[in-house]
């Protein structure tokens, strides 16, 4: 028996109580990975990105284990609610407009004192100052905009994010926190997700690879200098606690820096499908979902109930999840999948029966959660059962967005 067939056997045996469709996170696969996170990070500690995960028990199992601290938060809402459940490291990875969530923050001692916002405008402070409701110092990150750039400017290459690219920007900005009473800087972050989110190895496009290995190679040592040139312009003015970088798919990359003290992670915990192709790491799907057949329209055919659970950014053939399990299934081309049903081609589709499972991987890893209530936890051990079934962000009630 092949590795899917076995897998699939397992995942079949461990839900054949519980009906599709259904996700489940399989702690065996998850717990490899995040040993493999660690191990990549060459000793600085792993700050776990909580919208790849959208679990509150997975982040806690997860921060349980040595290597990994603190939780790098999505909005303001989940940042608050996290601390309030007992998480006291939360960095706060995007800006914010939470008015309400401002005057909170700065009226609550221990919600000030675990959260960290993320700024990079004046802009940003003078809306916090708008909405205080206390005198509760506000912890504050810099971000540093990380995009490579050629042709004196010309190309980009890179998420549009922070408008701070040179030392002495960022240098400058942080005199301004200084300055402003209640505000403290503590951290500088800078994600290259041009790195870090960007296959390098794509099936079938050899070409296309080693120009996305030569990208990256040229972004890795131009960022490197910068970022240590930031971080020593902001060092001047204030006393930095954490320099965070990376992702995913730079671990090791990132951790070699001397300029960074923590390493920020989190799809390489489930291992979406648009984390198989890089040369320089292998994880194991962790997190999955099952649609039940429903139909059989004919020969090499069948039918499952919805699956078209696309995952944001530019719309294509990447962002759709794909069926993995049993091996052999493709969609029809001129259907794709569906808001209620999804037609899938394939030898395969002779021995699946109705009721049967087929099980899809996910493009992108958290936003599986925004269409589950729960997660049904699969042993590490035995393999073939449910030990516990925790609810997702959007079981919790909560959806943050």
């Amino acid at each position: 028996m092949s590795s899917a067939a076995a897998d699939r056997a397992r995942y079949d045996r461990a839900t054949a109580h519980l009906e599709a469709p259904l996700a489940i996170v399989d702690l065996g696969a998850f717990d490899r990975n995040a040993r493999d996170l660690v191990r990549r990070a060459g000793g600085k500690p792993v700050r776990v990105a909580s919208k790849s995960v959208r679990c509150r028990a997975l982040l806690e199992r997860v921060l349980a284990q040595d290597g990994f601290a603190g939780i790098m938060s999505f909005t303001l809402a989940e940042s608050l609610w996290l601390a309030r459940e007992g998480f006291d490291d939360v960095l706060l990875a995007y800006p914010s407009t939470d008015r309400d969530g401002f005057a909170t923050l700065t009226s609550d001692p221990e919600l000030a004192a675990a959260v960290t916002v993320m700024v990079d405008g004046i802009g940003q402070l003078d809306l916090i100052d708008s909405v205080r409701a206390g005198t509760e110092e506000v912890r504050v990150c810099l971000e540093l905009d990380t995009s490579l750039r050629l042709l004196g400017g010309r190309v980009r290459v890179g998420a549009r994010r922070s408008p701070l690219r040179e030392p002495v920007q960022l240098a400058e900005l942080a005199r301004a926190v200084e300055r402003r009473p209640g505000f403290r800087v503590v951290g500088l972050m800078a994600y290259e997700g041009h790195v870090a989110g960007v296959g390098d190895a794509v099936p079938g496009r050899p070409l296309r690879s080693r120009m996305i290995r030569l990208m990256q190679s040229t972004a890795r040592r131009e960022l490197a200098e910068r970022r240590a040139a930031a971080v020593r312009a902001v060092r001047a003015v204030a006393d930095l606690e954490f320099v965070n970088g990376g992702g995913t798919g730079s671990v090791q990359h990132t951790a070699a820096e001397a300029a960074v003290t923590e390493i920020a992670a989190g799809s390489g915990l489930y291992q979406p499908r648009l984390f198989d192709h890089y040369t320089s790491f292998h994880g194991r799907p962790a997190a999955l979902f099952a649609q039940p057949v429903v139909r059989r329209p004919g020969v090499g055919v069948v039918t499952v109930l919805g699956g078209g659970y696309p995952a944001s950014g530019v719309a294509g053939a990447d962002r759709l999840p794909v069926p993995c399990l049993p091996e052999g299934l493709a969609y029809d081309p001129q259907e794709g999948p569906g808001e209620v049903q999804t037609p899938l081609l394939g030898t395969a589709a002779d021995d699946l029966l109705i009721g049967d499972k087929v099980w899809f991987r996910h493009a992108k890893a958290g936003e599986l959660c925004e269409r589950f209530a729960e997660l049904h936890l699969i042993d590490g051990e035995s393999g073939d059962r449910v030990v516990a079934s925790v609810p997702t962000y959007r079981g919790e009630g909560r959806t943050f967005l």
